[in-house]
């Protein structure tokens, strides 16, 4: 949709906002509503009084703070209660973050919740409802520039922090409030739409993905041939399986090995380092790889990774993920995963079966439950039981799954993309309405 222009401009005197309308204005965010950092912990303390509690997680994943939402319950004292309870209109925003670009995301309250509190590595910011409209503030904060002046004053190495200095002194372009509320009105609605067109479209990819899934669990557990005859697995959760086919434990078919563990000194120039981070739905990604210059490595430990191993993810979030090694992959450096090198198979096969649900879900997820901590070792990998057709059937199902997977990988890969272009326009359409780029006044 085309939207029209403001009819007269002027210089913002922002480098980064150039002009703006002629009626507008540039204020400091400390002359338009107060900002103040929460010290309410997280602890349950006898004789002060139950409250729900706000963290960075809340505001990071939703963009609203509603009182039917789930929030992990604390103590509080009376004094903290009636500093830090929400009040509707407040905007709250990440302060603190391992990554810089996660700073200043915003989420808005909408009602007034006294027996919910701000919680830590939030800012809570009240906007003066004479000066700024809180959803217009709330929107503010989503857009290009102004958004970018809170990331870029961040400081930190391995996690940023954002100042209240740097808070209370940015910049925003304020029009008059009744204009502020037509831009949070109109935003609302299109932002509604736009949301609603990127849930259907995730809604696709998760189904293409359960396709994917149950793709891959049937041909490894029941082959390609509909006719083969059958026998009980003697595995209750695995029911039958074609007659010929054996039931052996995954260290019967190679060697285990561990990938260096803590890594060497990341560098510019180097070999690159996989990470559990790197491993996604059965590939490696190198897009954001760390590298390791190659005299810091301990040779030692066989570390270099060969065409056709399979790397399993041995702990963290990421836990019995795994991939196999590409021809671009080989020669790379394992980082503290575990390598599984086979030996008495077809390394293809047997990295599709790490991706089934009869691996995943009825062996590898439960052994990682047991533990305090998600964590595979390789004593628990080597006797997970695996089926195993004969070695053409292998090759044959890897083939197939290669095939047939391709196709719904580039579906899911195109509906990706749609997505993106649309989150792309969504926060453009919000920065173009709260920097006077467009007039929504008539829409």
């Amino acid at each position: 949709m085309k939207y029209q222009t403001y009819s007269d401009y002027k210089p913002s005197g922002c480098e980064w906002l150039e002009n703006i309308p002629s009626h507008w204005t540039i204020r400091k965010l400390k002359y338009i509503s107060s900002t103040q950092f929460s010290n309410v912990d997280k602890k349950t303390v006898n004789g002060e009084k139950p409250v729900q509690l706000c963290n960075y997680v809340d505001v990071y994943y939703k963009d609203i703070i509603t009182a039917n939402r789930a929030l992990m319950k604390a103590t509080a004292t009376q004094v903290e209660i009636r500093k830090f309870g929400l009040h509707h209109g407040d905007v709250l925003i990440t302060k603190d973050s391992e990554s810089w670009d996660d700073i200043a995301v915003p989420a808005y309250v909408e009602g007034t919740h006294e027996d919910i509190l701000c919680g830590y590595h939030l800012a809570q910011i009240r906007p003066n409802p004479e000066q700024i409209d809180g959803k217009y503030l709330f929107r503010s904060f989503r857009a290009r520039g102004i958004n970018d002046q809170f990331r870029v004053a961040a400081t930190g190495i391995t996690r940023y922090g954002l100042g209240k200095y740097w808070i209370d002194n940015g910049l925003f372009p304020i029009p008059p409030i009744v204009e502020q509320r037509t831009i949070a009105a109109f935003l609302e609605v299109e932002i509604a739409r736009i949301d609603t067109l990127i849930e259907k479209k995730e809604r696709q990819i998760e189904l293409l993905q359960e396709k994917r899934s149950s793709l891959i669990s049937h041909a490894v557990t029941k082959g390609l041939d509909p006719n083969a005859k059958m026998k009980d697995s003697g595995i209750e959760w695995l029911g039958e399986v074609p007659e010929h086919w054996e039931v052996k434990r995954i260290k019967r078919l190679g060697a285990i090995r561990y990938g260096l563990g803590e890594p060497p000194e990341y560098v510019d120039n180097g070999l690159p380092f996989i990470r559990a981070t790197d491993i996604k739905r059965g590939k490696i990604d190198l897009d954001d790889v760390k590298k390791v210059s190659r005299n810091d490595i301990p040779w030692s430990r066989r570390p270099l990774l060969k065409l056709h191993e399979i790397l399993v993810v041995r702990s963290g979030a990421y836990t019995g993920d795994s991939a196999i090694v590409t021809e671009n992959i080989a020669g790379c450096v394992a980082g503290y995963d575990m390598v599984l090198t086979i030996e008495n198979g077809h390394a293809t096969f047997v990295a599709w079966v790490l991706l089934s649900k009869y691996m995943l879900h009825g062996q590898i997820y439960l052994e990682r439950l047991r533990a305090a901590q998600a964590h595979l070792n390789a004593e628990e990998l080597g006797g997970f039981i695996i089926l195993v057709p004969p070695i053409s059937e292998q090759r044959a199902i890897a083939a197939f799954l290669e095939q047939e997977t391709a196709g719904i990988d580039t579906m899911i890969e195109k509906i990706q993309k749609s997505i993106d272009l649309l989150r792309e326009y969504r926060t453009a359409l919000i920065s173009s309405a709260v920097t006077g780029k467009i007039d929504v006044r008539g829409n």
